[in-house]
């Protein structure tokens, strides 16, 4: 089994090191929805679908602003009032980067999820 969120963020960083401003990631709905979430909060310029008939893939085209990022493995659960202690685990400073959470009202940073009061799944940070 291949984790396509691990791979699509382990490009998207390998590119943004490397100073390249644009790469290709496996288009899926996961994936989707976190380069929304990434383009809204301005770590990325833009992304769009290309298909290829099989699926698809996104170009994302790089602002160079993550220093890193990656997936949080296992996804583990975290209550509605975790959510500062959940980022002082993975995040390095405060007010600096994100988490990506799964909650009922579907994909967003912790701290939407904070203000909106609900709980909710990890699946990455970035910074």
């Amino acid at each position: 089994m291949t984790d396509h969120l691990a791979d699509a963020l382990n490009t998207i960083k390998t590119h943004e090191t490397v100073g390249q401003n644009r790469c290709t990631v496996k288009a899926t709905k996961l994936i989707g929805e976190i380069l929304k979430v990434l383009k809204d909060n301005k770590y990325l310029k833009d992304y769009k679908t290309l298909d290829d008939g099989r699926g698809g893939w996104y170009e994302v085209e790089l602002d160079g602003r993550i220093n890193d990022c990656g997936v949080i493995k296992p996804r583990m659960p975290v209550k509605r009032l975790e959510w500062s202690k959940k980022e002082q685990e993975f995040i390095p400073g405060f007010g600096v980067g994100l988490l990506i959470v799964s909650t009922p009202d579907g994909i967003m940073t912790n701290s939407e999820a904070e203000k909106r009061r609900v709980g909710g799944r990890l699946l990455a940070y970035v910074y």
